[in-house]
């Protein structure tokens, strides 16, 4: 991590021609965000739990790496910070969450951030980290004529509040095919289909405001989102989850086939990014 970005804030810089973000695997929220909120457990029920152990081969690969340890609740650095939903017509959560996935209240009535404390948050949490990812896609777009943006999410496979039935395992969003390549996507798809899991492209999940403000093939940056359904790497309980239960133990034995998967994908992204077509 560079001496010049906030502890809260790891930048590991490689220089192949993929940037992976890990925008909600955070879990630390600060003293004076604590205040207001219904219990600890809630304010973290929603993180993306262990995905920063599920792809800690990225850097491996010589990937650029950028991930928050800030939680979610303290603010979403996935969200449009204009406070346009993503996703019209369904529910979703907000820039500064005020409910669970599960529609929980995460503050105590009345205690909800107002317009300037959200307005503080997204200047010391989600402006730095967006910096960060644009600062690192103009470093490695003047080393490589395209790049990849992979960003990298999980979600409870059943939550009835956001989607129906039981989510596919492998949920890549493009948003509709415009951040990317139909080339990477593509292969994508196709490592899904033979990995043994179930997979969908721009279903539920089409993508975040990550993917979505930085996706720009045409100036050689695509950007993928991949969310997992997290059965597919640890032993989940389906479902409505306590405290008792959630998250789960990360096991690297339980892990190792959608690990693999994700392996592939991600050196099926830098071969495409090396590619002249």
């Amino acid at each position: 991590m560079s001496a010049e970005h906030p502890s809260w804030l790891t930048v590991i810089r490689g220089d192949a021609p993929l940037l992976v973000s890990l925008p909600h695997t955070g879990t630390e929220i600060p003293a004076e965000y604590e205040h207001g909120l219904v219990s600890p457990w809630l304010a973290r029920k929603d993180a993306d739990w262990w995905i920063e152990r599920l792809y800690d081969f990225a850097s491996g690969l010589g990937a650029t790496v950028v991930r928050t340890s800030i939680s979610r609740t303290v603010i979403d650095v996935n969200r449009d910070p204009s406070g346009v939903s993503l996703y019209p017509g369904q529910a979703t959560t907000e820039l500064c969450p005020t409910s669970t996935f599960d529609g929980e209240p995460l503050y105590r009535s009345g205690a909800e951030p107002s317009a300037d404390e959200i307005a503080e948050r997204r200047a010391r949490f989600f402006n730095p980290y967006h910096a960060v990812l644009r600062e690192e896609i103009v470093r490695l777009r003047g080393m490589h004529p395209k790049i990849v943006v992979y960003d990298c999410h999980s979600i409870r496979s059943v939550i009835p509040r956001l989607f129906e039935g039981t989510l596919p395992h492998f949920n890549i969003g493009t948003n509709g095919g415009t951040t990317c390549a139909p080339a990477l996507s593509g292969a994508i798809e196709q490592i899904s289909a033979g990995s043994g899991f179930s997979y969908v492209v721009n279903g539920r999940f089409k993508g975040g405001y990550i993917t979505r403000s930085l996706g720009q093939p045409q100036d050689g940056v695509h950007a993928i989102q991949m969310e997992l359904a997290c059965r597919g790497y640890m032993k989940e309980p389906l479902g409505p989850v306590a405290e008792s239960q959630w998250p789960a133990e990360y096991s690297e034995t339980y892990a190792a086939p959608m690990r693999a998967a994700l392996a592939l994908i991600l050196e099926t992204c830098l071969t495409f990014a090396r590619s002249k077509a």
